[in-house]
């Protein structure tokens, strides 16, 4: 096998391990009501896949490190199977309790498909070609989320819910194989020393602070016992910054972070994270609770964004080898910015034609902004520490959503309907525009000149 069919293999490979991953989200929201009706348990509802999404933000990071210490093949392998199994018992579930601990499983294997896959990009490629498979990783987040509801209702319509985590194991195996085959690393066989106590600290923190906010979307207070979890949470981030600076091989080197590029990517994919997952959740809810549309036509509001984000994610691949990085991620930026200024313009006449457009404009500005912030943080580090980098690149984004969803919820009207609605909302709209703006002002970093002189590996 020759290096170009090997690195095609590869390429297939991370692309079904990414589609599983990406896809896993809407075919599961889209099943769900009929899980509830054969397991009930609605009380479980929301669980179901928040501890999913809890286990992938813990994970993501763990992953990279290890990956860095044991290689990417051997981390990648754990957890696909890892994934693989949560998927078969998730399929085997007899009750909604069952399906809430196998989707911690599955969670935990998501974390390795959900950050590995872009650390071997950027061990394959070079920096021209990572751009171009960045955008195609993008393409299959942006078609995962227009296939997903589909062949979820499909599966569970025609045949049962349960094969939408049965598919998941044909598709891992084969990915598994692809990679095994075509992956060949070279590993410095030594004794490694594994930062227990930071990963200890870490879940603990995370754990908190996650079960926290998601109480607080629930409750839209802060009662007593959130405020002890945000405390156990804040003790437990005192205790791990403390580890990992003491530690001989800590999962998260503070030293990370005096490369430029990694904090200013890692810190607008908090803010983009906030932004994207505000607006998946709350366009929709505007299309049905302003405008009092049913849900066909909230999916079809959201559609262009599934079409135009892999747009973007191309669009970036072929500029990144002939134009500055910051000129791309903040052309991105800008253009993001012009699609949260046509949401503060929503009104209740507004069309869902109109919708359509601006999710469009926003489509294409977070292909362009989170390929090219993902191309950064590949490229500005060594092979010894790209597994941690892109762990922690992926750990920012992901809590910037979860603290994006339960900080908007409580500016959310309790009247899911008509005027109250549309006022807190619009609310939102201007927290996401400002949000936006602060994005472009901390990547305006990137055109400093010791920002543009950050050597690129």
């Amino acid at each position: 096998m020759n290096r170009e069919t090997k690195q095609k293999s590869v390429v297939i490979a991370l692309l079904i391990s990414t589609f599983l991953t990406a896809i896993e989200g809407t075919i599961v929201s889209t099943a769900m009501p009929k899980i509830v009706e054969d397991l009930g348990g609605s009380h479980l509802y929301t669980w179901v896949i928040s501890i999913y999404l809890l286990a992938i933000v813990i994970s993501t990071p763990i992953f990279g490190k290890m990956a860095d210490l044991y290689g990417r093949k051997l981390m990648f392998t754990i957890g696909t199977l890892i994934f693989l199994v949560g998927s078969m018992l998730s399929g085997l579930s007899q009750n909604m309790e069952q399906l809430v601990i196998f989707r911690l499983i599955q969670g935990i294997g998501a974390g390795a498909l959900s950050t590995i896959p872009f650390t071997i990009i950027g061990d394959v490629f070079e920096f021209n070609m990572r751009a171009k498979m960045q955008g195609w990783m993008s393409s299959v987040w942006g078609i995962a989320g227009i296939f997903g509801p589909l062949a979820g209702g499909f599966i569970v319509d025609t045949i049962s819910w349960h094969w939408i985590f049965f598919m998941n194991l044909p598709f891992g195996i084969i990915s598994l194989i692809l990679l095994w085959v075509a992956l060949h690393e070279h590993i410095e066989k030594k004794k490694q020393v594994i930062d227990y106590a930071g990963i200890l600290t870490f879940t603990i923190c995370m754990s908190a602070f996650l079960y926290a906010l998601t109480l607080v979307k629930e409750y839209k207070q802060v009662t007593s016992n959130i405020s002890i979890l945000f405390i156990v949470a804040f003790v437990g981030l005192c205790a791990f910054l403390w580890i990992q600076a003491k530690g001989r091989e800590p999962m998260l080197p503070l030293s990370l972070f005096k490369n430029k590029f990694i904090t200013i990517s890692n810190a607008v994919g908090f803010l983009l994270g906030f932004i994207l997952v505000t607006i998946t959740f709350y366009i929709p809810l505007w299309v049905q609770g302003v405008t009092n549309l049913n849900a066909t036509f909230s999916g079809i509001a959201m559609l262009p964004m599934s079409v135009t984000w892999p747009f973007g994610a191309l669009l970036a691949g072929k500029w990144m080898s002939r134009k500055p990085l910051a000129h791309i991620t903040l052309g991105g930026i800008a253009i993001i910015i012009i699609g949260c200024i046509g949401l503060v313009f929503f009104r209740t006449e507004t069309t869902v034609t109109w919708m359509m457009v601006v999710t469009g404009v926003l489509g294409v500005g977070f292909g362009l902004a989170y390929t090219a912030f993902t191309v950064a943080v590949q490229s500005s580090v060594e092979w010894e520490i790209r597994g941690v980098a892109m762990g922690s690149h992926n750990l920012l984004k992901n809590l910037g959503q979860a603290i994006g969803i339960a900080v908007s919820g409580l500016w959310l009207s309790d009247e899911l309907k008509g005027f109250a609605l549309e006022s807190s909302l619009h609310n939102v709209f201007i927290l996401l525009l400002i949000l936006g703006i602060c994005s472009m002002v901390v990547t305006g970093v990137l055109l400093s000149k010791k920002g543009r002189e950050l050597a690129l590996h």
